[in-house]
């Protein structure tokens, strides 16, 4: 949130398990149950027994497709919910989605990802293995999507699908999330209704959506001009921070 320009944020290279301030490596293999899975030199499940946490069979998978695949975030939105931040967090295929791009701002200055359909290609993401209370926590953390179901190998999973539709680049086709300097730059260079709302620079962008009135605006153009719909979902709805 205090460097918009780097979001999503800092995400992992290997599975693993988020543990308050750390997160610790997991050897989640695909011949290996769950269970047996191991940080460091301890079994997942045991693991999780020691710190008197729920097992994974008792939570829910969601797939991360933006910041909830970056530990920190995680950690942050939890414990601002008094959630514990206890949390596997495994590299999956995931088949028939991608990130994308959300149509809307966030209050901090970057334009969020929001899943995109992409049939017949699988993407490498995130799965987070959450318990009751922490789905609950999740939920409350993502007013502008949708929690909707999906299969990942064959199991029962979650995805955020955005409520406002997703940007398209200049030809039509669902943009794909790129760093975020990039990606507002491109905003910035194809509109000129965008560069005179918010300047011509990254830098100039986040710093005027700031302000509520601007990011507004910024909202109804990318409605007007440069909106795809949203995978799936009920009716849209206005921004909300």
């Amino acid at each position: 949130m205090s460097r918009p320009l780097t979001y999503p944020g800092r995400i992992p290279s290997t599975s693993g398990i988020l543990v308050d301030d750390a997160y610790v490596p997991l050897s989640a293999e695909e011949s290996v149950p769950p269970g047996e899975w191991r940080a460091e030199d301890e079994p997942l499940a045991a693991l999780l027994a020691r710190l008197d946490c729920p097992p994974l069979r008792a939570r829910h998978l969601v797939v991360a497709v933006g910041s909830n695949a970056a530990p920190s975030q995680v950690r942050r939105k939890f414990l601002d919910h008094g959630v514990r931040p206890i949390v596997p967090m495994t590299l999956a295929d995931v088949p028939g989605i991608a990130p994308g791009v959300s149509a809307h701002v966030s209050r901090w200055g970057y334009v969020p990802a929001a899943p995109i359909e992409t049939p017949g290609e699988t993407s490498r993401l995130f799965v987070l293995w959450l318990d009751e209370l922490q789905l609950a926590a999740l939920d409350l953390t993502e007013p502008n999507y949708h929690r909707r179901t999906i299969a990942v190998d064959g199991t029962r999973a979650f995805v955020y699908t955005g409520k406002h539709g997703c940007l398209t680049d200049p030809e039509g086709r669902p943009r794909r999330l790129r760093p975020q300097r990039a990606l507002i730059q491109d905003l910035l260079d194809e509109s000129p209704r965008l560069r005179h709302l918010c300047g011509n620079t990254p830098d100039d962008f986040v710093d005027n959506v700031r302000d509520e009135t601007v990011r507004e605006a910024v909202y109804r153009l990318f409605q007007a001009d440069l909106r795809t719909e949203a995978p799936a979902g009920p009716d849209k709805v206005g921004p909300r921070d």
